[in-house]
């Protein structure tokens, strides 16, 4: 196996690890900015004993990064509790087009045909997926649901540039940031019940620290726009845990959209990379 195709599996891994978090959030009974601070604090403390990062000696990309991953776990979150599950990962993909677009500027990796047709048929298949357009409901939600996907489209391409120790950094701090900045809040009433407590130990360990050791991992070996389209099997994934813990059936636009994802997803992966014509590159 090359080291593109174990870095591809290690970023689907860790986006079928991050699809735990719509129903794990939906299912704790707090306030969003207490799952987050909580979920973010366990997240931390794994990913501290996993990688033993050192804050000293970091440059720009390494701050702008704690800062995206920050950002994207609690803008995530909000999102999550204040608008439909269908409209929060629908509206934070959409940072994968900014991925495809800045790519060239904050990397230097040049755009390709094969990317642009794969995450607009991605898109398209999630649009399916979600069983047609967006519901005209929870207009604050679905804004933080635009908003957390421009800081995913930084965690992105940040992560891809920063890569290995620095980027194993960042995740780390930014976990720590955004427990440390959400504190004040969740001090006001820092009690939850067992299950959710449970719950909030299992999506820190699992959903957020194992997904972003994968991520990180698989990042040194795939380029920016392949590793955010691969990411999208977050979402394909929801229903499946949808299924196993509730029994709720997808629909068929959800198997036929998923389907659409998934040959997307297949077609960019598997297909030669060298083969791809670059388009509009600004190295």
């Amino acid at each position: 196996m090359t080291a593109e195709r174990r870095g591809v599996l290690q970023v689907a891994g860790a986006a079928l690890l991050w699809s735990l978090g719509g129903i794990g959030i939906k299912a704790v009974a707090e306030p969003p900015l207490k799952i987050a601070a909580y979920r973010s604090a366990t997240a931390a403390v794994v990913l501290f004993l996993l990688f033993r990062p050192k804050l000293g000696g970091r440059g720009p990309g390494f701050f702008a990064a704690t800062a995206c991953c920050a950002a994207c776990l609690t803008t995530f979150v909000v999102a999550t509790k204040w608008t439909t599950a269908a409209n929060a990962v629908f509206l934070q993909y959409s940072g994968v087009v900014w991925v495809f677009l800045l790519a060239p500027l904050v990397v230097g990796e040049p755009r390709h045909a094969r990317d642009a047709l794969a995450i607009a048929v991605a898109l398209g298949g999630m649009a399916l997926f979600f069983g047609g357009p967006l519901e005209a409901r929870a207009h604050a939600g679905d804004a933080v649901a635009v908003v957390s996907g421009v800081f995913y489209a930084g965690l992105v391409l940040l992560l891809r540039r920063e890569r290995g120790a620095s980027a194993e950094a960042a995740v780390t701090w930014g976990s720590v940031l955004a427990a440390a900045a959400l504190a004040p809040i969740v001090l006001r009433d820092p009690g939850v019940g067992a299950r959710s407590a449970a719950i909030l130990v299992l999506l820190g360990t699992i959903q957020i620290a194992a997904a972003q050791a994968l991520f990180v991992r698989g990042l040194e070996h795939v380029r920016a726009a392949q590793a955010a389209l691969v990411s999208m099997l977050e979402p394909i994934a929801n229903p499946l845990w949808v299924l196993l813990v509730l029994g709720e059936v997808p629909s068929v636009f959800a198997v036929v959209g998923g389907a659409v994802v998934l040959a997307a997803i297949a077609w960019r992966t598997l297909g030669a990379p060298a083969a791809a014509p670059a388009i509009g590159a600004l190295d």
